[in-house]
């Protein structure tokens, strides 16, 4: 008797059947018409946070949490330690955000003493870490406070005698106060280092470390860096107390929802290009990313001339106006907003219809970050980038990176670069045309120098003038 027919009799007479192909036959079979469900995905409701937390996340416009949110929150809300390897871009802030302000609620800080401490590398970083807070923490009675240059030192004292819960700072201006004897961290039950790698390259760590001393040792502590380097898990071997380790590798693929394309343009086309590109597009809201703070300044003033209903933001501003300039452009009163990768960490648009890269990033990883802003839960989104034949080398890792070329557009009425030039550019040695160019040096405090070139000093592209 063949083996279905076997199989048949079996389960009519009720005999034991081989348990081999009893689980082949339990296997359903899926036709072409009738695709395998996908696996259920993880909600933020899954992972215990309270029901104050979640309304702010849904409202945020949040349903299902990034990799390193769904794998760090249960175990920050544990009480575990964490050492966390994410970069930019995976949602690595919400990770120690959200859960920080769950295990917060229901206490109150004592004056000069608060409960937990957020160290970040630069004041942008930190002013970021703060809309976060003020974002997903509307709906809980707790403060926060930051203490950054740039700011009133004065207006931080104040602060600090209300009492904190949450305490932003960079380390300079933390040890500046706590010298003063403005700041007690004997009440800090919970610590974050964000950006440790960067704390390196900066030459914090001494003061990291002596920030550290200055905490009880019987603490949570959340450790978060881009890379893994033997000084860095030197530092959270010695910070860390059987932490749960977790590597998040950085997105790669661009979401289909988003439509890209490339305009290839002579350097002192580029102000024109962007102009026509934006008036082609029906854009509703657009980010425009630009490399350096000076650039930002000077498409922002050149966009302002043309009539463009538009915004900046860069590291230099105070938070007031920051916060004023966000708000406006996410209630619609501001059409476009000019900013550096650096200034837009952390921002989240809902329903932002277009991203311009008028400069290709000098890492690759960036062009992910910054087009991914764009085309979020299933809507349509456009990003165009805006370069020159010494960018293709800069092109060809991105599209490398990304397993897939950009489409190529022209823009009407401008003088394209031949794919000679552009080839020529691409294969030129090392050290000719930009190329892979290393981003600018940090200075002291987290700004980014501008090349060592002087503002105001004549541009490669020409003067600031417009054409």
């Amino acid at each position: 008797m063949p083996p279905a027919v076997a199989d048949d009799t079996a389960r009519e007479t009720g005999a034991a059947v081989d348990s081999e192909d009893a689980v082949e036959e339990e296997v359903p079979e899926y036709t072409e018409e009738e695709e395998e469900p996908e696996p259920q995905r993880t909600t933020f409701a899954d992972l215990g946070l309270s029901d104050e937390l979640l309304r702010a996340v849904s409202e945020s416009g949040y349903l299902h949490p990034t990799p390193i949110q769904e794998q760090a929150i249960p175990y920050v809300l544990m009480g575990r330690d964490v050492l966390g390897c994410a970069q930019t871009g995976t949602g690595k802030t919400a990770s120690f955000v959200l859960p920080m302000l769950d295990i917060l609620t229901g206490s109150r800080a004592k004056a000069r003493m608060p409960r937990s401490l957020i160290l970040e590398p630069t004041r942008e970083l930190a002013l970021q870490v703060a809309e976060n807070f003020e974002k997903y923490g509307k709906y809980l009675k707790l403060n926060h406070a930051l203490l950054i240059g740039g700011e009133s030192m004065s207006d931080q004292r104040d602060v600090l005698e209300k009492g904190v819960d949450v305490l932003i700072a960079t380390p300079g201006r933390l040890l500046d106060l706590f010298d003063r004897g403005r700041i007690l961290m004997a009440d800090c039950k919970l610590l974050v280092i964000d950006e440790a790698d960067r704390m390196l390259d900066m030459g914090f760590i001494p003061d990291v470390e002596r920030i550290v001393s200055l905490i009880p040792k019987m603490r949570q502590t959340l450790f978060f860096s881009a890379t893994m380097a033997p000084e860095i898990r030197r530092l959270a071997d010695a910070f860390l107390s059987n932490p749960k380790e977790i590597t998040v590798a950085p997105p790669a693929s661009v979401a289909t929802t988003i439509t890209t394309g490339i305009a290839f343009v002579q350097p002192h086309d580029k102000r024109e290009a962007l102009r026509r590109l934006i008036r082609v597009e029906q854009v509703q809201n657009a980010l425009i990313f630009c490399n350096r703070k000076i650039d930002v300044d000077i498409l922002y003033k050149s966009l302002k001339k043309h009539r463009f209903s538009v915004g900046a933001l860069h590291g230099d501003m105070d938070q007031s106006t920051r916060f004023a300039t966000l708000n406006a452009f996410k209630a619609g009163e501001l059409q476009l907003l000019v900013c550096s990768d650096v200034a837009a960490r952390g921002i989240d648009i809902g329903g932002l219809s277009h991203v311009f890269n008028f400069d290709v990033p000098f890492r690759d990883e960036d062009y992910v970050h910054r087009i991914g802003r764009t085309g979020r839960a299933g809507r349509e989104g456009h990003a165009y980038t805006i370069a020159t034949a010494d960018d293709a080398k800069n092109v060809a890792a991105i599209e490398k990176l990304t397993g897939k070329p950009i489409p190529r557009m022209a823009v009407e009425g401008l003088d394209p670069v031949s794919e000679e030039e552009i080839e020529e550019a691409r294969n030129a040695p090392k050290g000719r045309g930009r190329g892979r160019a290393a981003a600018p040096a940090r200075g002291r405090g987290g700004d980014r120098r501008e090349g060592g070139r002087r503002e105001g000093a004549a541009r490669r592209e020409g003067p600031p003038r417009d054409r």
